[in-house]
């Protein structure tokens, strides 16, 4: 599934992330280290967007401060979809801290 943001300068449109393409061959609960490496690239290309989203914001509210932006659509775009990116990835965070906690307290 890919969306795309046309006519709109600096926000680029969603791309498919790698578990909505990826078929995983052990199955869910896998300890195969493709999977893992699968998981991880997924994490990292997450921060690398969510990185990419915060510059872009920045770019266009200094753009706007300064005049140089003809239209504050752009900037206002870019700001909420790097907000709403960073809540998913603290929420995902916190899921993940809160799997780990739950795996530790467990009892062999």
């Amino acid at each position: 599934m890919s969306l795309s943001v046309d006519g709109v300068s600096g926000v680029s449109g969603l791309g498919a992330l790698s578990f909505e393409t990826a078929e995983v061959a052990g199955g869910a609960g896998s300890a195969d280290p493709a999977t893992a490496g699968a998981f991880a690239s997924s994490l990292t290309g997450a921060m690398e967007n969510l990185q990419q989203l915060q510059s872009t914001s920045n770019e266009l509210a200094v753009n706007a401060v300064t005049g140089d932006l003809q239209d504050i659509h752009q900037a206002m775009i870019a700001s909420a979809r790097a907000s709403v990116t960073l809540d998913l990835v603290v929420a995902v965070r916190d899921r993940g801290v809160a799997a780990f906690n739950d795996i530790m307290r467990m009892q062999a």
